[in-house]
């Protein structure tokens, strides 16, 4: 596995060229990654190495920029788990021993670690909303469960959190000294590694974990539709978009054939080998930098795995392109944002509760999220991706308020549909609140056609 360290080097440690406010002058342009380290063409590994989020270096992030005259008025983070055991394994092969137990001279490492576990061991007493109280607070068995956080995940998440601490509390004072439980909002999808990630993002990022003023709800829905899930268009969109990806695999011989070696390889019909997602496991391997199963027929190999991941990517692109997505995403992304805004317009009132709002999600949540803002560059959601919107007032006109979107550090705000324009026509640094308002509230439903101009209509349109 010497290339993949390399690589893992490679992708982590070249040093980054920067430009003014240590910002890539490319940044406008591509959402990630930083355009020093990318290669010209698209490469699987690499992206694969992306999708890892090994904790290194500390990254540079756009959070918190903004002229001296404007004051954080609140902050809505969106962020997927941490790394996590694989949810499949491929058939009849050994599983990647992986330890989820957290221990202090193992890397990845956080300075915060063991104070984390510490506090996380006294927290049996904490109340959550049912069903949360039953989960466990942090991940601690020798081999990981499926599905369950690594260190890895815990530290990505410590480290999200310690940075957000810096920006939003140290420089900008989000929140006061003696802040109280009413001024966090929090909710978790009821998967352990959700609630462990923003247990251990929370616990980076407060001055004062105290488990009194903590508490979460629980999601049932991974769209966190709250009260507004059933949407029988958005389900059309869904099948539609699967019997798309169905057919594009159908078309691909080199994947076919790929997964036919593999099952040969592991002794199953391919058919059941496929069911078992194998690129789940073997993202797994590669981010734990663990060799690819072996059997007496043979090993899987990189190649197998770049077959897989760039059908992946190709993927990815067409689904930009056929836009079904596009009709699932603004249908599911809805409520979310929807309550978001809510949110957003109380605090312009002067309201102090909600200051930060936490979610604890999927990637099966934000992406459907950055598809409906619009933001057709940004990739896939990696382990411990966040996505952030940020509420500004302007003090010399008190009655402005402005948001920003940022996605892992970069500022993504005029990438959005809703504010791609508004630079060109306002020298204003800031898209205005309303003007996420006026997208989540009509514009959305333009989106999609027909003539629906609410979330009910949309939903149960006829004829789709």
């Amino acid at each position: 596995m010497d290339v993949l360290t390399a690589l893992l080097l490679l992708v982590h440690l070249i040093p980054v060229s920067t430009a003014k406010n240590g910002v890539s002058s490319k940044s406008r342009k591509r959402i990630m990654p930083d355009p020093v380290t990318e290669p010209p063409v698209t490469d699987p590994v690499y992206e694969a190495l992306l999708y890892c989020n090994i904790p290194s270096v500390a990254e540079r992030s756009m959070e918190g920029h903004a002229p001296h005259h404007f004051k954080l008025v609140s902050v809505h983070v969106f962020i997927r788990h941490g790394d996590r055991y694989p949810l499949y394994v491929i058939p009849k092969t050994k599983r990647p021993e992986i330890d989820c137990t957290l221990v202090a001279n193992r890397k990845p490492y956080h300075p915060k670690l063991e104070a984390f576990v510490s506090h996380m061991s006294k927290g049996s007493g904490a109340s959550f909303e049912s069903p949360l109280n039953s989960l466990p607070l942090y991940p601690n068995h020798p081999l990981c469960e499926m599905g369950e956080l690594t260190q890895t995940g815990v530290v990505q998440h410590l480290q999200n959190g310690q940075l957000l601490r810096d920006i939003y509390l140290k420089k900008h004072k989000l929140l006061p000294n003696d802040w109280s439980a009413d001024q966090l909002y929090l909710e978790t999808t009821g998967k352990s590694r959700t609630l462990q990630s923003g247990l251990a993002l929370l616990y980076g990022f407060l001055p004062d974990f105290d488990w009194k003023k903590i508490y979460f709800r629980h999601q049932p829905s991974a769209l966190f539709c709250s009260g507004s899930c059933y949407c029988p268009v958005r389900n059309q969109y869904l099948e539609k978009e699967q019997r798309r990806q169905y057919l594009l695999r159908l078309k691909n011989s080199q994947l076919e054939k790929t997964y036919g070696e593999m099952a040969k390889i592991v002794d199953v019909p391919t058919k059941q080998l496929r069911a078992a997602n194998p690129i789940d496991s073997m993202l797994c391997h590669l981010c734990h930098n663990v060799s690819f199963p072996c059997t007496r027929n043979g090993c899987v190999d990189m190649e197998h795995f770049k077959v897989i991941k760039t059908h992946q990517i190709e993927d990815e692109r067409e689904r930009r392109e056929k836009k079904l997505y596009l009709g699932y995403s603004l249908l599911g992304a809805h409520p979310i944002l929807n309550q978001t805004i809510g949110r957003m317009q109380r605090a312009t009132e002067g309201r102090k509760e909600e200051l930060f709002a936490l979610y604890s999600a999927h990637d099966v949540t934000l992406s459907p999220v950055l598809s409906a803002l619009g933001l057709s560059e940004a990739r896939f959601p990696r382990f411990a991706a966040r996505l952030i919107f940020e509420l500004w007032q302007d003090r010399e006109k008190p009655n402005e308020h402005s948001v920003r979107i940022l996605y892992n550090g970069v500022d993504v705000t005029f990438h959005t549909s809703f504010c791609q324009d508004h630079h060109k026509r306002s020298p204003k640094p800031m898209c205005p609140l309303e003007n996420l308002v006026r997208f989540v509230k009509r514009d959305m439903f333009v989106a999609l056609g027909g003539s629906s101009t609410n979330y009910y209509d949309a939903c149960h349109r006829e004829g789709f």
